[in-house]
């Protein structure tokens, strides 16, 4: 869980191949179909803010919370330029705590693969239960095995003016895990070059899994979509989207 440090500061330059504002129509269509057309909404594992931003923007009242300091640090300074009131809080969603509850959470680019054992992401659902107002709403998305498979063994790299990178990534299929080595180089000033290192760990899920750990936790589940559709999860699906609703509390 502890990824994004070095990289924090070069996150948005690499991944600017998101489409966030499509990403947050999307997920802002969701909300609204489920009675949050307002109010206060937990982005869990927010980042940079991106799309805390944007659903701050929508109307909103946000909190974002993530584990990365840097990250967090990119995100106030975004704050601070668009003057959006947004509350961060370094936390660990694994022990988060809020002042209250919230109308919704979120959790969007696959914050949830990295949860890597069962018990914790049970433990994430129940904390998000029992934050939420009653039958407030979750939704979250994830990279599915299908994506991981399909991976594989990989080297990815790319270079620019600004710096490059190299991604590499390896499948286990025997624990679902995905692990990703990334090698940053990144152009200072004086023309020279700083390199960063980080190694991320993500696992894939089974619907059939999460829909378990929701009820462990004592949610409801909803529904689960192709990303950025509303038809139901197909086996060839990269990403997809589950909602789920609360229910009572077992904290």
């Amino acid at each position: 869980m502890d990824s994004y440090t070095g990289f924090a500061e070069f996150y948005d330059l690499f991944m600017d191949n998101i489409p966030y504002e499509e990403w947050s129509h999307y997920l802002i269509s969701l909300l609204h179909d489920y009675g949050v057309n307002d109010g206060l909404v937990l982005d869990m594992g927010c980042g940079t803010g991106n799309i805390t931003e944007l659903l701050a923007k929508s109307g909103y009242d946000m909190i974002g919370i993530d584990n990365s300091e840097d990250m967090l640090a990119t995100a106030m300074d975004k704050r601070y330029d668009s003057e959006l009131d947004i509350l961060y809080l370094l936390q660990d969603m694994r022990q988060f705590e809020l002042y209250g509850t919230v109308a919704a959470t979120v959790s969007i680019c696959d914050s949830m693969n990295y949860i890597l054992e069962y018990d914790e992401l049970v433990q994430v659902f129940r904390l998000v239960n029992n934050y939420l107002d009653p039958d407030g709403i979750f939704i979250f998305d994830l990279n599915t095995i299908h994506k991981y498979e399909n991976m594989g063994d990989t080297v990815i790299a790319e270079n620019r003016d600004e710096g490059s990178f190299i991604w590499e990534n390896s499948y286990y299929s025997d624990t679902r895990l995905n692990q990703y080595d990334l090698t940053i180089f990144a152009k200072d000033d004086d023309g020279r070059y700083t390199k960063y290192e980080e190694t991320h760990i993500q696992r894939g899920y089974t619907v059939e899994e999460i829909q378990s750990a929701l009820r462990d936790a004592g949610m409801e589940f909803i529904t689960s979509y192709s990303a950025f559709t509303k038809i139901p999860v197909k086996n060839d699906d990269d990403r997809i989207y589950i909602i789920a609703k609360e229910h009572g509390k077992k904290l």
